[in-house]
């Protein structure tokens, strides 16, 4: 019966898809599947998405962009590393400005803040949260509703400027060949599993995609990803993101969570600033820098210039140098700023 819970809502995910398809929405088989999963959560419909749902979507998504990184693709990313360290500098400082407006206006300690603000993996702050006894909880609300807000925002915002490129690369070239592409796949399901198994971060996507990537690198080219395929995944994600949203999900905490939200647009907003400024220094459209600074989900905004065609290299690698940096940092810069503002600081082991 548990089963039956998990097909059924699936098809309604699936024909969220559909419906978004015949709607024209920008990235229908990520939005339609999150929007009509949202509603039917929200209204109480009893339906449910397992959490290997996700995880399949991720790896899809992952094994997907590492197709990209061609020889050629990877002296491109490596020529522009200062932009890369500046849309990491750019992470920090809006996660700290973030921290600061929720923790005057949304009544949370300054840790619980922190760790909810952080432009990082929803998972891995959550452990770091809880690492450092903030309230997990609703940083793990603030996390979803991040990601669903910019993965909602950025794609309809993009569609109104109009903002599809041409980048399909080398990849295009590259015949699907079913076989190979099961070999790929369990190849990066190995991936997933040695990332998890050293409990590195967002094991679902990096170990896919640097398995992908190192195989592509060396032009060991298996299969493009067969549409469908690509598709599932939009689909499984969508449907993940959906299943965040119930009645009770903006009731416990309105305040706090309205003042996340605000927050987050403030984000976006500021995203699009640093992108603008940052066009007038770097040879890089500002629709792949926006992607790039945008404080979504790696995986949803990797997506997204997928589908739109607007840089997936580029954007990959400006997501994956944030998640390591900020990954690499938030825990030591919080604790550097409870041990010096702090009176009652105390070590935590």
């Amino acid at each position: 019966m548990v089963y039956f819970k998990y097909f059924y809502s699936f098809c309604f995910a699936l024909f969220g898809a559909f419906i978004a398809q015949k709607l024209h929405l920008p990235i229908p088989w990520l939005l339609g599947p999150l929007f009509i999963t949202a509603l039917l959560k929200i209204n109480n419909v009893p339906i449910e998405c397992h959490k290997s749902a996700r995880q399949i979507g991720l790896l899809i998504i992952g094994l997907s962009l590492g197709l990209y990184f061609t020889p050629d693709m990877i002296r491109i990313v490596l020529s522009h590393w200062m932009v890369l360290l500046c849309g990491l500098a750019f992470a920090l400082i809006l996660g700290a400005l973030t921290a600061c407006i929720i923790y005057k206006w949304g009544d949370v300690d300054f840790k619980t803040a922190w760790f909810a603000s952080a432009v990082g993996g929803a998972n891995e702050m959550a452990n770091l949260a809880e690492h450092y006894r903030a309230r997990v909880d609703k940083v793990a609300s603030a996390h979803a509703l991040r990601v669903v807000l910019v993965v909602v925002i950025i794609p309809f915002f993009y569609e109104f400027m109009s903002w599809q490129g041409t980048d399909l690369t080398e990849i295009a070239s590259i015949p699907v060949h079913w076989g190979n592409f099961a070999l790929l796949f369990i190849l990066c399901l190995i991936g997933c599993f040695i990332f998890k198994k050293f409990k590195l971060p967002n094991p679902w996507t990096f170990g896919p995609l640097l398995v992908a990537m190192l195989l592509t690198a060396n032009s060991i080219q298996l299969s493009s990803i067969p549409p469908s395929i690509l598709h599932l995944g939009q689909v499984l994600l969508g449907w993940s993101l959906g299943n965040k949203f119930s009645q009770s999900f903006f009731k416990t905490a309105p305040k706090y969570m309205s003042v996340v939200a605000c927050a987050n647009i403030l984000s976006i907003a500021l995203a699009f600033l640093f992108s603008y400024i940052l066009i007038f220094f770097v040879d890089l459209p500002l629709p792949t820098i926006l992607l790039g600074l945008a404080p979504g989900g790696v995986a949803e905004m990797t997506l997204t210039a997928k589908v739109l065609h607007l840089g997936v290299p580029m954007v990959t690698a400006f997501h994956v140098v944030r998640m390591i940096g900020v990954m690499s940092t938030v825990g030591p810069l919080y604790f550097y700023i409870d041990k010096k503002f702090n009176p009652d600081h105390k070590k935590i082991d």
